[in-house]
């Protein structure tokens, strides 16, 4: 069986959950399917014995144009060059176009995987203007046409089946995101823990003091303005440590800029890091923390709280969206109550109540290391027992015989 998966990103150009997904996705499906990965960014070579790549730059005539026109460009160019392929894979919006007009150019079926939802993001029209008209086209088109949908978490299953009732709800299945647990642990032996400390410190982090963790990108969804009001209720001493860049907007970068530095006037130990960090280095700041940070107002599943847990970081997160079947309350971390506005913004009914909230649960658990510890021992355990990512493969490819045989 070939399998061609679709995507905006792949190494060396990963920014976000989706990219990880994929990038690990086929990974494991090497073992069970011909493997090949259709990429933006650009043409690139894999490395020896990797998954084959074809990458594909915008095409020359759409360079000034709006951003979601030249997707569409290159999906165009995708689409055509999945000849002979026996089902095609696509992720997110910028590839389901090139997965719905692959699906038909080559007679073959289109599954998809929801890693978020244009309905449900209404801030991307900050972001593409006019494009969010064509990105939300785009995805409802592939979502109701696709054979199969998978949904990383259940929550999201119930959003996509809210965002678009045409789709048959026995055509969306669940499948968790994964972590490679091999990757994601605690630096072991001196050299590891010796270079680690040099990380650290050189990003200019008390190894010593206590610290609040966030990783993500500066966007609406990842609730880190609420974190930032909140952070205030951090006891004397503690770090707040944000591994947090690629802003959606110059509006939201000013926003948050300026909420920073206001809270480095009023305390120290506000540490920001706005450049991604290699995979090493992540792990070494999550094992310099005390507890994980994820204020979303929009996360499907969340794979840098799986990231944090297999470090051995408890977290403290909002409740939505996937988070809940990932943090095990009172286990593995803290949920945070979130009552949200029901027009697709995710916006806190309640922002005060719920940052008051958020400060609270973040004060409490980073007061009592040995509770923080024993529920970061918890955690490592519960991304072992559910999370693993040839779990996800197996998971996945019964999704692919399934529609094969139909």
């Amino acid at each position: 069986m070939r399998v061609d998966l679709l995507t905006r990103e792949y190494p060396p150009h990963v920014y976000g959950g989706a990219g990880v997904h994929v990038t690990e996705l086929a990974r494991v499906l090497r073992a069970h399917a011909d493997v090949r990965v259709h990429a933006f960014d650009g043409p690139r070579e894999a490395p020896a014995g990797a998954v084959p790549v074809t990458g594909y730059g915008d095409l020359p005539e759409l360079a000034d144009a709006n951003g979601a026109l030249r997707t569409f460009g290159v999906d165009l160019v995708m689409a055509a060059d999945l000849a002979g392929t026996d089902l095609v894979h696509s992720h997110t919006w910028y590839a389901n176009l090139a997965g719905t007009l692959g699906s038909l150019l080559h007679d073959v079926p289109h599954v998809l995987t929801a890693h978020s939802l244009e309905p449900l993001r209404p801030w991307k029209a900050e972001q593409l203007g006019g494009g969010y008209a064509l990105s939300s086209w785009a995805e409802r088109t592939a979502y109701e046409s696709a054979a199969a949908v998978i949904a990383v978490s259940a929550g999201m299953r119930e959003d996509i089946l809210r965002a678009y009732p045409q789709v048959d709800p026995s055509a969306v299945h669940v499948v968790h995101n994964g972590i490679d647990l091999e990757a994601w642990r605690p630096p072991g032996g001196e050299a590891e823990r010796s270079a680690a400390a040099a990380t650290v410190s050189r990003l200019g982090i008390d190894p010593v003091r206590p610290a609040v963790v966030f990783v993500g990108r500066i966007t609406r969804q990842k609730g880190l303005p609420h974190l930032l009001r909140a952070a205030d209720q951090l006891p004397d001493g503690v770090q707040l440590v944000l591994c947090a860049g690629a802003p959606d907007t110059p509006e939201i970068a000013t926003e948050v800029t300026a909420l920073v530095e206001s809270l480095q006037a009023r305390r120290d130990g506000v540490v920001w890091i706005s450049e991604m960090l290699p995979r090493e280095e992540l792990i070494a700041v999550l094992d310099a923390g005390t507890v994980f940070v994820c204020p979303s107002v929009y996360e499907p599943l969340g794979i840098v709280n799986l990231e944090a847990m297999a470090v051995g970081l408890p977290v403290v997160g909002s409740a939505t969206g996937g988070i809940p079947e990932v943090v095990d309350h009172g286990v593995t971390g803290t949920l945070v109550p979130l009552d949200q506005a029901a027009d697709g913004t995710g916006t806190p009914l309640d922002p005060e109540t719920f940052e008051r909230d958020l400060g609270a649960a973040l004060a409490a658990l980073v007061s009592d290391p040995a509770r923080a510890a024993r529920m970061g021992e918890a955690a490592r355990r519960r991304v072992e027992d559910h999370f693993s990512w040839d779990a996800v493969a197996e998971r996945t490819i019964a999704v692919y015989r399934q529609v094969l045989s139909d």
